[in-house]
């Protein structure tokens, strides 16, 4: 088995490779589809392919600019390290049985394989100590899914001066469970139904954006089981969380108070700080606003409110 060619990306405008990319679950969109990304929720993900959220353009930020600089440097640098001849794919791919599965490949190595190109700063390196990272495992992984290709390595290029190499080959029935999990995202999209949500901020945002106001109803859940379980839980993790917090609180005041006008504290299992920050000069709003609120006239705009959630319990 090997994927179909859906389109070449030679002459692509963004608009149209976001089109073609919203048809299915690409290889960046992996690990979200799962669950396994640590920036973006399912729900996050599923607003992007049901056309309710512009997917984020990120092509001016540092690290994906520099990242795409550097990646035919990187490709030489590992073609040359390796002895292994790499070469561009430039076409959105296509799994020729499941075709909501898509994929972009960096390189096309030789042999079968499978070339996936990443830069890291210094302050990132240590998510690669362990070996690829969750969230690049997956999104490798449903590359090798959709090429039906047996293996893959990762060439990462750490600080710009560090470039580390690491093989991959799926373990048993680790495509097929990817698959699997990868379909059942692909029904909440097929039959426009928002997946559960997972707890992250990137959920959080997702919501709010699905959402965005409320109106004027109570719904009565008052004789329904299930929901009426949720608001139980709820409340009790909030009661836990709540006594939790004013133990740290308490805990916390205590060391200050030992403290005194002491900078920070030596322990044998690390160390506490609490250190004075710098004087700064801040903007007396209040006042100016009192005085002069002529001055700001021009400068007010209208911000769309947000919602708060709360919860009061009986």
């Amino acid at each position: 088995m090997s994927a179909l060619r859906l389109v070449s990306t030679r002459s692509l405008s963004r608009e149209e490779w976001l089109q073609w990319r919203n048809r299915g679950i690409g290889s960046s969109d992996a690990a979200a589809a799962v669950g396994l990304s640590p920036y973006r929720a399912p729900l996050s993900l599923w607003l992007e392919k049901t056309g309710r959220k512009e997917p984020v353009d990120l092509s001016d930020k540092e690290a994906v600019y520099w990242g795409t600089v550097l990646e035919p440097l990187i490709a030489q640098a590992y073609a040359k390290k390796t002895g292994k001849k790499v070469r561009r794919v430039q076409a959105i791919l296509l799994h020729p049985e499941h075709p909501f599965l898509l994929a972009n490949l960096d390189r096309a190595i030789e042999g079968g394989g499978i070339l996936e190109i990443k830069t890291s700063g210094l302050r990132s390196q240590g998510i690669w100590e362990e070996g690829i990272p969750t969230h690049y495992r997956i999104q490798v992984l449903h590359q090798l899914l959709v090429t039906g290709k047996s293996w893959a390595e990762v060439a990462v290029l750490i600080g710009g001066q560090e470039l580390r190499i690491y093989h991959l080959e799926p373990e048993a029935r680790e495509l097929q469970q990817l698959m699997e999990v990868e379909q059942a995202f692909w029904r909440y999209v097929e039959t426009d139904t928002p997946p559960p949500a997972d707890g992250s901020d990137s959920c959080r945002q997702a919501l709010q954006d699905l959402y965005p106001r409320s109106t004027a109803t109570l719904i009565d859940y008052t004789e329904h089981r299930a929901m009426g379980e949720l608001f139980r839980e709820l409340v009790q993790v909030r009661h836990q969380r709540k006594g939790i917090e004013q133990q740290e609180a308490m805990l916390e005041q205590r060391m200050k108070e030992a403290l005194g006008d002491a900078e920070g504290a030596l322990f044998l299992q690390g160390k506490v700080l609490w250190k004075s920050s710098k004087d700064s000069r801040v903007l007396d709003g209040k006042r100016l606003i009192e005085e002069h609120p002529d001055w700001l006239a021009p400068y007010w705009i209208s911000k769309p409110g947000s919602r708060r959630f709360t919860v009061q319990a009986e």
